[in-house]
């Protein structure tokens, strides 16, 4: 006999869209299995990009990072000199700092109190000074997951007009749901293909004013480097888009887990937030801003360890205190993530015994990842 959350029509339709989204997922997974039963097709093997999961397609983990890893995980790992002194003294460290002395145990709400601090050191170094505050970073299982909360904080379910989201097009299809998700809107603006996937504040405009009498606009969503066109955004654009969110009071989003993928001879990367400091207190004071990063991307590619976190700016601290509220509701992010956070903004040093490796392992990492950047355009255009 039917339960009654067994009939499909009983289950929310903001679930029901999750499967609007996994298409690619189950296609793939439906022409691998008739590839394994020996159906005859055009093509060998699938090789499936579609989730970023480095790993996963052959890219080798830092050692450096696996060995700390490894100590917190086993202690005695760390008795003799099979693992680089500084290998040892990291873990120790890390160990120190866990409640307990164990990766098995809770942290704060926000994160391990001195990862958290080491982020806001990291963030302070990557944008020239701009000062980074512990209080204003919350450690998370992934950046989606702070990107999902933090549209939880923005969708107001009980508003008589939808809240609407500008996200781009292309995007990754994950945040999209999560808007929806939410009983949101996606209002999309599209990257311009003919200018390399440049985000153009025209764009912005138009989508706007198409989301009149549809939804609320309360936020701007951007992701920079682009996921999955590769276009990094210059000063000049990212200063066109604060100004366009400030005149039009919308909450700024900035999707930055792939800063460490920046390849390109004239390209770099640099942050919203120390744009928007650069541009006086007018702004810098005033604009809200959300920015994201993670250790699934880059170098590292540990996807499967979940580690990301959001800085928040300028919101209001009644704000800030229900953020807090609804981040607790997890507990906290995985440990070993919070580890690998660590790992990812201090990695060895020249003169630490573990450096000459992890230089080595990095930059083939890096090499790699460049000639595939150069091998893709063309591979797809045969």
């Amino acid at each position: 006999m039917a339960t009654e959350m067994s009939v499909l029509h009983k289950i929310s339709s903001n679930v029901k869209k999750e499967a609007a989204y996994a298409v690619l997922d189950r296609q793939a997974t439906r022409i691998k299995e008739e590839l394994r039963q020996g159906a005859r097709k055009p093509y060998k093997e699938v090789i499936d990009v579609y989730w970023g999961n480095p790993h996963r397609t052959g890219m080798k983990p830092l050692s450096f990072v696996r060995q700390v890893l490894a100590a917190c995980l086993y202690p005695e790992l760390m008795k003799g000199d099979k693992l680089p002194a500084d290998v040892r003294q990291k873990a120790q460290g890390l160990l120190g700092e866990c409640s307990g002395g164990s990766v098995g145990c809770y942290t704060a709400t926000a994160g391990t109190p001195e990862i958290v601090h080491r982020l806001s050191e990291f963030i302070t170094r990557r944008d020239g000074g701009v000062p980074s505050h512990p209080e204003n970073i919350f450690i998370s299982p992934g950046s989606q997951w702070s990107l999902a909360n933090i549209f939880k904080v923005l969708v107001n379910r009980e508003a008589p007009t939808r809240t609407g989201v500008l996200a781009p097009v292309p995007c990754y299809s994950t945040s999209a749901l999560s808007i929806e998700e939410l009983g949101g809107a996606v209002v999309p603006y599209y990257l311009s293909e003919e200018q390399g996937w440049e985000l153009q504040v025209e764009e912005l405009h138009r989508a706007l004013e198409s989301a009149k009498g549809a939804c609320n606009p309360v936020a701007l969503y951007v992701i920079n480097p682009g996921n999955p066109s590769g276009h990094v955004q210059s000063r000049k654009s990212m200063q066109e888009v604060i100004r366009f969110v400030s005149e039009k009071r919308l909450f700024l989003l900035a999707d930055e887990v792939y800063q460490d993928c920046v390849h390109g001879e004239k390209s770099g990367f640099v942050s919203y937030k120390r744009v928007l400091a650069e541009m006086g207190p007018l702004l810098a004071d005033t604009v809200e801003l959300a920015s994201f990063h993670s250790v699934s991307k880059g170098c590292m590619g540990e996807c499967g360890l979940r580690g990301g976190y959001v800085e928040l700016v300028n919101l209001d601290p009644a704000v800030m205190k229900h953020i807090y509220i609804l981040c607790s509701t997890d507990s906290c992010a995985p440990v070993l993530g919070q580890i690998a956070l660590d790992l990812m903004v201090n990695p060895p040093q020249p003169g630490d015994p573990s450096y000459p490796l992890y230089d080595v392992v990095r930059y083939a990492v890096e090499i790699i990842l460049i000639c595939r950047m150069f091998k893709r355009p063309i591979f797809l255009g045969k």
